[in-house]
């Protein structure tokens, strides 16, 4: 392993786990209780930014307001909807081989998500990831992305330059925050969005999945095994 390879920050809802459309429905069902009725596509786009401002976001364009009481039971219910489903996800293909390779060879890595660790915890529980895994969630920043802070934190736990860092995202809001925080960014499709939309945001590679990105590691800085 080069001496120079970058650290590893990892989003995890759509980028290491196949969660994204879980956590679609449990938003439209918390929604309805609210009254809200909207297409899952909808919901959709919003998919990757911190709770309180991606109902903020929604709540904008059907122009309705709520009270912070409500906001605080959307947000309940949809915690409550999202953990009766949570037992349907399952890692992306290749999520635990690359993030096991990045470990052989010494590489360190972080996993920094908009969700709050009481969603979180089950998630990585199910990916099998080490107890000790730095990870940065909702509840440990000020802000959640598309500003940077989830990532400066991580970067900051990891005691490695943000600058030298390569954020691994699937959503446009990832690649908008790591683009702030001034780190490299790689997209994934495995949350939804298209390459265009990834790239244009940011991305400066785009593979399909966490196995694509394992077999393109020397892409963005990691030699590969033999290499």
């Amino acid at each position: 392993m080069s001496a120079r390879a970058p650290a590893f920050l990892f989003d995890l809802d759509g980028t290491l786990v196949d969660s994204v459309y879980q956590h679609v429905l449990a938003w439209r069902e918390a929604l309805e209780a609210a009254g809200i009725e909207l297409a899952v596509w909808r919901i959709h786009r919003r998919i990757g930014m911190s709770g309180g401002l991606f109902l903020d976001a929604l709540l904008r364009e059907v122009g309705r307001r709520m009270t912070p009481d409500e906001e605080a039971r959307v947000l309940r219910v949809h915690a409550e909807s999202y953990a009766r489903q949570v037992s349907q996800v399952r890692p992306l293909p290749g999520a635990r081989e690359l993030l096991a390779y990045l470990t052989k060879v010494q590489v360190p890595w972080a996993i920094a998500t908009s969700g709050r660790l009481e969603s979180a915890r089950p998630t990585l529980t199910m990916l099998g990831v080490p107890p000790d895994t730095p990870l940065i969630t909702r509840d440990q920043v000020k802000h959640a992305k598309p500003d940077p802070d989830l990532f400066l934190a991580a970067a900051e736990r990891l005691k490695v330059p943000v600058a030298d860092s390569v954020v691994v995202g699937d959503s446009v809001w990832d690649l908008l925050a790591a683009r702030r925080a001034r780190a490299l960014s790689v997209g994934l499709l495995s949350g939804g969005y298209g390459q265009e939309e990834l790239e244009r945001a940011g991305a400066y590679r785009v593979y399909q999945d966490p196995a694509d990105l394992l077999r393109h590691l020397d892409e963005v800085g990691v030699r590969l095994a033999g290499d």
